[in-house]
Formats: structure tokens, sequence, C-alpha cells
């Protein structure tokens, strides 16, 4: 029994769970699986009622310290939860600032790009229509010079 109660937590590890148990869990799961008195006769009561025989009964003290101690490891578990979350978000924040600026920079390339294309197509269109003017006016010669 004494190779449960060391000060670090063990693990176990299931096909699809992960637990980490303490000195203190470990003993409170052995003393319901175990009929003879716990390790630590001080804090259990050997309940002697006829149906329950054998069965530990935590004092309330013993309870309540126990209770604190894993609302202090799930509080443990739930800032660390909380920290690795806000760390996710933050690159996350990251990378899409970066994807942002990037996208707006090639916007602004094509934005550009689009601009040069329409000058060019303004220009070639005002030269096309010089083009036809001068083309109508050399038809209106030639036109003229069959009539004579």
């Amino acid at each position: 029994m004494a190779m449960f109660l060391s000060e670090a937590p063990v693990q176990f590890q299931f096909p699809l769970v992960e637990a980490t148990f303490t000195r203190d869990e470990i003993h409170e799961l052995l003393s319901f699986v175990h009929s003879e008195s716990p390790v630590n006769s001080e804090s259990p009561i050997n309940s002697t009622s006829g149906s329950e025989t054998g069965r530990t009964v935590y004092s309330v003290n013993e309870r309540k310290r126990r209770r604190m101690v894993s609302n202090r490891e799930s509080a443990r578990r739930s800032r660390l939860r909380k920290k690795m979350h806000l760390e996710n978000v933050t690159n996350e924040v990251d990378r899409l600032k970066s994807e942002n600026r990037e996208l707006k920079n090639r916007l602004c390339l094509f934005s550009h790009q689009c601009q040069i294309v329409q000058r060019e197509t303004n220009r070639l269109q005002t030269e096309s229509f010089l083009l036809w003017q001068k083309l109508s006016g050399l038809c209106q010669i030639l036109v003229d010079m069959n009539f004579q």
C-alpha cells in the first residue's frame, strides 16, 4: 500500500480516458475497494452498522478537506484550460490579422492593376473613335471622288 502513497500524482491511461490521481484520491479509492481498515486510521471511521460492516466512512472535516483539495485541483485544471484556450484564440487572431493584411495588400495591388488596365482601355477606345472618324472621312472623300 505504501507504493501508492508517494507524493507525485500517478497517471493511469485507458484507451479513451486519461486520469491523474493525487495521493489522497488514491487513498480514498482504495478505502472504498478494500474492506479492511484504512492506512490512515485518524481521519476515516469504520462503520459498524450491520449492512455497512467494513465500509469506510470519513468524518465531516475529512470530507470537507478532501472536497477542498478536489475543488482546488479542479480550479487549477480549469485555469490551465482557460489559459490554453486564450493562447489558441490569440494565435488564431494573429494568424487572421496576418491573413487580412496579406489580402488587403493583394487587393491594393489588383486595384492598382485594374486602374492601369482601365486607363489603357479608355486610351484605346479614344484612339479607336478617332481612327473611325478618320476612316469615315476617307470613305466620304472616296464616295465624293466616284461621283465626280
